[in-house]
């Protein structure tokens, strides 16, 4: 055969070969669109938290080459922050975003999910949750239609705003905190009174003496909230919520009737911001404990030793009965009680002897 006869020929089953990929392509993202809703409990704009929840539609619309999209809506602007729970689990809506502590009242083993008093750090929450504790999520989760998914991490948090000094755990007994999770049950059983609000409540609830305390996340965000106004004195560690995960809720009906690659999509994009939501609230507190200390004049305190080792014995005792309450709960504490232990055996000869070291 002829060199120019050759690449006549060569030439025209390489166009044709080029011409097939592009339809077969332009078929495949010719495929059906997909239009889903998600509702959030935070308030609209609100940083890291409903900007996150915004990020990661336009995440998704970016990896699905516009085949999913999603319309993201604040707490309140379709349902009420409270009502993410059922709104996602009936079919309303297909993804909804919170802390899954908020539904201890329908699904008590979902509080250990968001974080549990003096528990696990977020690096210690993310390996759990790779490592088995997803499984037991779904596993809960499932005879209310729901997938969980972790969509972030605050990172270690404070330990709240108060109006007035606490020294002593008789300083809890009739202070009225907004605290929610297991984190509130221990301060019930201190002898506070526990209070249950969204975000959009809470200033003026503190300011205007409804409550005596507030636990938020941490200095970034606490910083925005504008709690130094209301209340004077800020403390630390944040003993209730070492390492708090956010949660995606996705109504699994909706999530099967996917194709296989847009599944995929979801759960690559709300691991993505899983890391993300972390990354924002390590970078921002710093700088934030700095402005409250230094501009508005806040006064930074360390809750007394003899005081957080009472409130970790109560929670030692909290655990143990909130769990015996019922089976789901007893299996997801013992998970977590056996991770946490060989987790914390590890940490404590890494993390902690070296930032010892660095003290």
């Amino acid at each position: 055969m002829e060199r120019r006869e050759f690449l006549k020929r060569t030439g025209a089953v390489a166009l044709g070969a080029a011409t097939s990929a592009a339809l077969q392509t332009e078929r495949v993202w010719a495929g059906e669109k997909f239009l889903w809703n998600m509702v959030t409990t935070w308030t609209p704009g609100m940083s890291v938290l409903q900007t996150g929840a915004q990020r990661f539609a336009e995440r998704i619309k970016e990896m699905s080459g516009g085949r999913l999209l999603i319309q993201v809506y604040a707490g309140g602007e379709l349902v009420p922050p409270m009502g993410v729970f059922d709104a996602v689990s009936g079919g309303m809506v297909q993804l909804g975003s919170g802390a899954s502590y908020y539904w201890a009242g329908k699904v008590a083993a979902a509080q250990w999910f968001t974080s549990v008093p003096f528990g696990m750090n977020a690096q210690g929450m993310n390996a759990w949750l790779g490592s088995g504790g997803l499984k037991l999520w779904e596993e809960i989760y499932d005879p209310y239609n729901l997938l969980p998914r972790p969509f972030g991490n605050t990172g270690m948090q404070m330990g709240g705003w108060f109006r007035k000094e606490i020294n002593s755990v008789t300083d809890f007994k009739g202070l009225k905190m907004r605290i929610p999770g297991l984190g509130g049950k221990v301060v019930a059983k201190a002898g506070g009174t526990v209070v249950l609000q969204p975000a959009a409540d809470i200033f003026t609830s503190l300011e205007r003496g409804v409550i005596d305390a507030t636990e938020w996340v941490g200095p970034m965000h606490d910083l925005r909230m504008g709690f130094y106004k209301a209340a004077p004195y800020y403390y630390y560690p944040g003993w209730h919520e070492p390492g708090s995960c956010l949660e995606l809720m996705i109504n699994k009906k909706a999530y099967l009737s996917l194709p296989k690659d847009l599944q995929m999509v979801i759960d690559c994009a709300a691991m993505e911001c899983n890391i993300w939501t972390l990354n924002e609230f390590e970078a921002g507190n710093g700088a934030a404990l700095t402005e409250l200390v230094e501009k508005h004049k806040v006064q930074l305190r360390r809750f007394p030793e003899s005081l957080l080792v009472t409130l970790k014995k109560l929670s030692e005792e909290t655990l143990e009965e909130e769990a015996a309450k019922e089976k789901t709960s007893q299996k997801v504490h013992a998970a977590f009680k056996k991770f946490k232990k060989e987790n914390g055996n590890w940490g404590a000869i890494s993390e902690k002897a070296y930032y010892d070291l660095m003290g």
